[in-house]
């Protein structure tokens, strides 16, 4: 693949930094090695000596004084060694990329940790994105992504989507309107990002089924169209989890977003890319100049837990949260079939810690929520805060079912009730 031809003016102008180039070599290197090149501060002033971390299960994490001295300095942009060898084996295991041992320049699956899996995607976005493209995205979708877009002057061009997902004929039918042969045009408007979350979509809780993904990845073919997989709630899906963009890949054009936010930790900020080597590089590059990595501190944490606990020992803790969101999902629908039967539709989410709810007689819900609820002591989120165009009225609401009891969740969908019977009766 040509992979130029993503690439904004801003990501082409960008060079290694020096300095980054020589720590990522120290960080390869024997100890034997004598480095007087890095402007890195004397670790042995920090205050910080040693941890000791005890987990849920009873078990202890100890950091030692040479890990905590990894974890307080400075690293190489791309990640930890240890992380790095960790989620690589993860790809391979999980999805098993068909670009996995494919030479770097060739479009090789390459790896690089992120301050979360928005970061990668924040920096990927101005990657690939110039004022006045089209890129094409789910609708709904996540606000964060929204919130990415609108600075960078793109034109979103929605794409339907229903409770599995992206419709593959709506995609067809937004690009209807230039011909694949255009792909190979500079000047052509046709667009050549696609950006999805395949699983568990926030707001929706939609998943795209096998058959979707295969037409999807079909027509990206035909138009030449990289595909961005926003997949965090890969491990959050309540059925047999299902293969993905990534497995799919054949050609290298699948960058792929992941996150350890929603089963080990939102606070640690640790996700990563997956991708065409040429494209992650232009990440790390980015990244050079900006955050030039991942805080070591997390990243070792993290390193640890999962070196401690191997895939068997992390697949066995997500199960145990999919346990604990799947109880929290059903007793949602239970309280929606009991309060909300005729005053509102839903789908039941698939994955994911949301329920995407369609309020009936009332067409938006953006004044509901924000000047009403509060007074019925319940607050969800107007479904205009997931779309492309945020002033058209929305009769949607996003309930979310992560941290309230079943208690709270049932007592909540009653004020819903209520607020709904109130507002429609007016």
């Amino acid at each position: 693949m040509n992979y130029t031809r993503f690439l904004n003016p801003v990501s082409l102008a960008r060079q290694p930094s020096p300095i980054r180039v020589l720590t990522a070599i120290l960080a390869r290197s024997p100890p034997s090695m004598i480095s007087l090149a890095a402007g890195s501060p004397n670790v042995d002033l920090f205050p910080f000596k040693e941890a000791e971390i005890k987990l849920r299960d009873g078990t202890t994490m100890h950091l030692d004084e040479k890990k905590m001295k990894t974890a307080l300095q400075y690293g190489a942009t791309p990640g930890h060694g240890d992380l790095l060898k960790f989620l690589k084996e993860m790809q391979k295991t999980l999805h098993n990329p068909p670009t996995f041992d494919r030479p770097p320049d060739e479009g090789g699956l390459d790896v690089c940790v992120t301050t979360g899996s928005q970061d990668g995607i924040c920096k990927s976005m101005e990657m690939l994105i110039n004022p006045g493209d089209n890129i094409l995205i789910d609708s709904p979708t996540y606000a964060g992504t929204l919130a990415i877009l609108r600075p960078l002057g793109c034109n979103m061009l929605s794409v339907a989507t229903d409770h599995q997902g992206m419709i593959p004929d709506a995609l067809q039918d937004v690009l209807s309107r230039w011909k694949p042969s255009e792909k190979r045009d500079p000047q052509s408007s046709m667009p050549r990002v696609l950006y999805t979350i395949p699983n568990g979509v926030n707001p929706t809780g939609a998943s795209l089924t096998l058959k979707r993904k295969e037409q999807i990845y079909k027509i990206a073919q035909d138009y030449d169209l990289l595909i961005m997989e926003d997949d965090p709630y890969y491990f959050l899906q309540y059925s047999e989890r299902a293969p993905t963009f990534l497995s799919l890949d054949v050609d290298g054009r699948v960058l792929r977003f992941d996150s350890f936010s929603k089963v080990l930790s939102s606070g640690l900020r640790v996700g990563f890319v997956s991708g065409p080597r040429p494209l992650v590089n232009r990440i790390e590059m980015h990244m050079m100049a900006s955050v030039m990595h991942t805080p070591m501190m997390s990243q070792m944490l993290v390193s640890e837990l999962l070196n401690m606990w191997g895939m068997d020992g992390f697949l066995k803790h997500v199960d145990e949260v999919v346990d604990f969101y799947r109880d929290k999902k059903d007793s949602t629908i239970k309280a929606a079939e009991k309060h909300l039967t005729g005053l509102a539709e839903w789908h039941e989410p698939v994955a994911g810690m949301f329920l995407w709810m369609k309020l009936k007689g009332i067409e938006d819900t953006k004044s509901l929520i924000e000047e009403k609820a509060a007074r019925k002591e319940v607050l969800l989120v107007p479904g205009c805060a997931f779309m492309a165009d945020d002033t058209a009225p929305c009769p949607y609401v996003r309930a979310s079912f992560s941290l309230a009891s079943k208690e709270n969740i049932d007592l909540g969908l009653s004020r819903l009730a209520a607020l709904i019977r109130e507002e429609i009766s007016n």
